[in-house]
């Protein structure tokens, strides 16, 4: 992908983290919410860290490749399974 195709997913994002927060009072500053599941969703409140993590990154493709950036749920909807998201983000917490 692209530096530039990069940085505009990643201020769409942005965009859509500070819509949503204003209406999700239980998210706390510096985190988003994104729905995980490919037929049902769980809904997870990560860090906005994720943002700069390349398989982050990835997840942020797809899911503007599948959805654009109207999101239903009221967070960002991510096409993967939530087993692979738990182990995906489980992995940045071990790792240094």
């Amino acid at each position: 992908m692209g530096a530039f195709r990069l940085q505009a997913l990643v201020a769409n994002t942005k965009q859509l983290i500070k819509h949503n927060n204003k209406h999700q009072r239980d998210v706390p500053k510096g985190y988003l919410v994104v729905y995980v599941g490919e037929i049902q969703r769980k809904r997870f409140v990560v860090p906005l860290s994720y943002l700069d993590q390349p398989f982050f990154q990835d997840l942020l493709q797809r899911s503007e490749e599948e959805y654009g950036f109207n999101h239903p749920m009221g967070g960002l909807t991510i096409p993967c399974c939530k087993e692979a998201f738990v182990r995906l983000t489980t992995q940045i917490h071990v790792s240094p």
